[in-house]
This record gives C-alpha cells, sequence and structure tokens, in this order.
C-alpha cells in the first residue's frame, strides 16, 4: 500500500514534469493549497485578422479543456466567409498556446484561417494551388496564423521544433500553417 506521502511526491513529480515538457502553465495566484501545486491553466491570445475578433483566455485546465472557452473559440475560428461554425480539435490550441509562450512577444496570434467550409475551400482550390483538396481546415485541425511584428521564419521554425502535427512556411504570404496531422513539414 502507498503511504499518502509517498502519493503526493508521485503526483508531484508527474505534474512537474508535464509543466517542464508542456512550457504553457500559468497559475492563478492564490489558488493552491499550503504545500501542493494548483493545476496548470492554459491560456492563448487571437485576434482574427478577418473580423477583428479577439479570443484570449484559459481554455484548459489540467487536462481538462474548457466547454465554455471552446464554445467561443469555436466561433471565433469559424469559416468568417460563410459564417458556418465547427468544431475545433482541443490540441490545435495546445499548439498555438506552445507557439504563443515560446515567442515571448505578448502579442496575440493573428489568425488568418480558421475553419474552412467545404464551399470555401473548394472556392480558394480554383484561385491556388496551395490548398489540399482535403484540407485540415475543414475538419477544425488547422490554423494559418501571422504573429504581426515576428518573424515568419523563425515562427516557423519554432512550431517544427515542437514535433508536434504539420507546419506549411507560406513566405510570401507572411504565414505559417499549423495542424494536428502527422507531423510533416513543407
Amino acid at each position: 500500500m502507498i503511504d499518502k506521502t509517498e502519493l503526493e511526491d508521485a503526483t508531484r513529480r508527474t505534474l512537474l514534469k508535464g509543466l517542464l515538457a508542456g512550457g504553457v502553465m500559468t497559475t492563478i495566484p492564490g489558488t493552491a493549497m499550503a504545500g501542493r501545486l494548483s493545476l496548470p491553466h492554459y491560456k492563448v491570445s487571437l485576434v482574427n485578422a478577418h473580423t477583428n475578433e479577439k479570443f484570449e483566455g484559459v481554455y484548459r485546465i489540467g487536462n481538462r479543456y474548457l466547454p465554455d472557452a471552446f464554445r467561443k473559440i469555436n466561433q471565433f475560428m469559424r469559416d468568417f466567409r460563410t459564417g458556418d461554425v465547427y468544431t475545433m480539435d482541443p490540441h490545435l490550441l495546445d499548439i498555438l498556446a506552445s507557439l504563443q509562450v515560446r515567442t515571448n512577444t505578448g502579442k496575440p496570434l493573428e489568425l488568418i484561417s480558421g475553419y474552412r467550409s467545404p464551399k470555401t475551400n473548394a472556392m480558394l482550390r480554383k484561385a491556388s494551388t496551395g490548398v489540399a483538396k482535403n484540407s485540415y481546415h475543414m475538419k477544425g485541425r488547422a490554423a494559418d496564423i501571422h504573429l504581426p511584428g515576428y518573424s515568419t521564419k523563425e515562427l516557423r521554425n519554432i512550431a517544427r521544433a515542437l514535433k508536434v502535427g504539420g507546419v506549411g512556411y507560406y513566405p510570401r504570404s507572411d504565414f505559417i500553417h499549423v495542424d494536428t496531422g502527422d507531423v510533416r513539414t513543407w
């Protein structure tokens, strides 16, 4: 049988390993109980390049994604052309939050494209060879982003270093693509 002290030490070690690996943790002051760590609060700050809407806030506490935050995120990341809203992959927000922390600018990431309806994707495919027929955008698993005043090349390098999902680099258009698919780059 494991005693209470061993269990607390094991829990503390597991939590610290996760925090060190994740790098996207903040805590709300005064929430830790004496002698215990509070759960990590994951937050992200985004601005929509087309609608100028903003989302800033905590979307996850520990391993629990917050449904109210995701209702707002889904609306925020909707297809701005059609107004269609789709359920976004929570892991995409983890990628965006990690990028934001690692850039250390304090500025919101600029969302160029989140969810894309099949209609919008087909229209964009006609206009550009760089749009995939079965785009992760249509599955709520991709975002095209820019960080004003920050090197897009460096943003791409940070995204690649995460080694999660796909990372596309579009230097002429000054944005990167990130998704929750297999690890790959282009």
